[in-house]
């Protein structure tokens, strides 16, 4: 009898001393080194290195790069079953521990000596948690003390649910899939809300080697690990027993999806906006990840820019389509090409072409500017300079002219004379000044007045932009704002009150623009005019038709169309197509979009 008691007697006093050394674990390890731990509120804002969202003008996401989860499920509205699988799969006693499993520490260590090689984990939720957003995934003894001290500091700043939600929505969960949304996505093609036990039973299982268990990978695995996780639910009364044989003789019906947002909704554009990040923010600033860039884009209109050039492009015969908000620079549509998927040649800036009479603009301009009048004459004739002999399209030549005549025919001969009689430095500054010519240098030769060099559509629209905005031009931009991970501001365009490039004077852009309005309604560019809508703009042709372009604005807008093919063969077309598949977008923007421009 006196035995019996001294051996109660005994493990009271040792279940005392272990306990108390368990707590007084916790409390040394809570109070020492607490301090020297980053803060919880970290977990609100958290982005893994290297991720980017990039949304339209209004707010829609177009795209989500890098390691990021594309959905979340917000608080308060994580499906029950999923929690359950989840804790049954990773962390039985998640409700009864304060961060850290001690007993399933010493159970693990057990029975890693036992088998003499790690064959058990004993990471709680709370750890995993801590481990993905504070930590790396090396294996030494001091990250694991690190990820145990951040364990116990979260569970002291978080209720169990919260810390269970966040886990859920950033745990990786293989092919791309970061939180429970995304995987029920790319597994199955569904919400969490909608999925069944099997299901959450096979996501349930993949944190502990998403790639070795993804059933797109390992089918047969996948389902061994499900039944483990499924035994696993049974024991701990999360499913009944009718419910646990169902699942188990469940087939793997998979429905694989592409991650949400990881495929562009405007390819194009976001694909040169990533070449010119690295331009626009430092290497810190890229890396840190959790950025979230508001664009100029506007999504509906490219939407419907898209599907014009689709529709007006026939064959091989490609085309880019840009729009450019006059006042502000904002590139709000930006197409290059009729299919991205098929080629990813980027023609709206990758695509140096002849902008043919596009380019007359700066001569006379230049000429305006050097105190040229639109009444004054000039000849058209034949004749040469220096031996360049250029000729009018179609062989016609109309002798004395007034320099506004000229222009709405868009004569050659008359261009080239204006360009020298003001000479190639002034013409040359005057494009420089207003984005053309800056890339692929312009040459002092005299079929440059006709537009016998290269350029691409976004410079060329921007320059028709800066002349529509009253002389003002503003460089192209992509971006209205930057915010960092704590939705800090990086870069705003707002910040930078930038009023314009004065490059026209007033009196000089209004004579200009009086040109171009003139083209529309009387000239080459007919085909681009719209009821009661102001519209100037210039077509373009250049040799063998093999380039067609218009350039055309509207007060508030500068939409650019470019057509022609990629092995620069003759398109047997003229620029008057470009003005109409133009009037033909504008009209879609004007009458039917939620979003009109101005």
């Amino acid at each position: 009898m006196r035995r019996g008691i001294s051996a109660f007697f005994a493990i009271a006093i040792g279940s005392f001393t272990f306990g108390s050394v368990i707590g007084f674990a916790e409390q040394f390890i809570s109070n020492s080194i607490d301090s020297a731990l980053p803060e919880p509120k970290k977990i609100n804002f958290f982005s893994r290195p290297g991720t980017i969202t990039l949304l339209s003008a209004n707010g829609q996401i177009i795209q989500k790069l890098g390691p990021v989860t594309r959905q979340k499920i917000k608080s308060g509205k994580m499906p029950k079953l999923v929690k359950e699988a989840f804790i049954a799969a990773e962390d039985r006693r998640y409700y009864s521990h304060q961060g850290v499993d001690l007993w399933g520490i010493g159970r693990a260590l057990l029975t890693n000596i036992e088998q003499r090689k790690v064959v058990e984990g004993a990471s709680t939720i709370t750890q995993q948690l801590a481990r993905i957003v504070f930590l790396s995934q090396e294996r030494t003894y001091t990250r694991k003390l690190k990820e145990i001290a951040l364990a116990y500091k979260l569970e002291r700043h978080f209720t169990k649910e919260e810390i269970l939600e966040k886990y859920l929505n950033n745990v990786y969960l293989g092919s791309n899939a970061y939180g429970i949304a995304d995987a029920s996505w790319v597994y199955f093609s569904k919400t969490p809300d909608l999925l069944t036990i099997e299901e959450v039973a096979l996501i349930a299982g993949l944190p502990a080697a998403p790639s070795l268990y993804s059933p797109l990978i390992n089918s047969d695995l996948a389902i061994n690990r499900r039944a483990t996780i499924l035994k696993r639910m049974h024991y701990q009364g999360f499913i009944s027993d009718d419910e646990l044989s169902k699942a188990l003789r469940s087939p793997l019906s998979l429905s694989p999806s592409f991650p949400k947002y990881s495929k562009s909704r405007a390819p194009f554009f976001t694909s040169w906006i990533k070449q010119r990040l690295p331009n626009l923010l430092s290497k810190e600033e890229m890396e840190i990840g959790g950025l979230t860039i508001k664009t100029s884009l506007n999504l509906e209109w490219q939407l419907k820019a898209r599907q014009v050039l689709r529709n007006h492009s026939p064959g091989t015969r490609q085309g880019a389509i840009v729009s450019i908000e006059n006042n502000t620079g904002l590139i709000r549509v930006l197409i290059g090409g009729k299919d991205f998927d098929k080629s990813q040649f980027n023609r709206a800036t990758q695509a140096y072409r002849s902008p043919g009479s596009t380019f007359k603009v700066f001569p006379y301009a230049a000429a305006i500017q050097e105190g040229f009048m639109p009444e004054d004459l000039l000849f058209d004739t034949p004749r040469c300079w220096y031996g360049y002999c250029p000729k009018n399209f179609g062989g016609r030549y109309y002798g004395e002219v007034s320099i506004k005549e000229a222009f709405i025919k868009s004569l050659n001969t008359v261009a080239v004379d204006l360009l020298a009689k003001v000479g190639f430095k002034k013409v040359i500054s005057l494009a420089n000044q207003l984005g053309v010519g800056n890339e692929v240098k312009l040459g002092e030769f005299y079929p440059l007045a006709i537009g016998a060099y290269e350029e691409n559509l976004l410079n060329m629209t921007s320059a028709y932009s800066g002349i529509a905005n009253n002389g003002l031009y503003h460089s192209p931009s992509p971006l209205v704002e930057v915010r960092g991970p704590a939705n800090e501001v990086i870069f705003g365009k707002h910040l930078q009150k930038s009023q314009g490039q004065r490059v026209l004077s007033p009196q000089v852009a209004k004579i200009m623009n009086t040109l171009l309005r003139k083209v529309v309604s009387e000239g080459t560019g007919k085909a681009a005019s719209l009821k009661n809508i102001d519209v100037k703009g210039k077509t373009g042709t250049s040799e063998g038709g093999r380039d067609l372009w218009f350039i055309g604005s509207i007060p508030q807008l500068t939409t650019g169309i470019w057509l022609g093919y990629d092995n620069n063969k003759p398109t047997n077309s003229s620029s008057g197509e470009s003005a109409l598949i133009w009037k033909i977008f504008m009209r879609e923007i004007l009458e039917s979009s939620t979003d009109k421009p101005g």
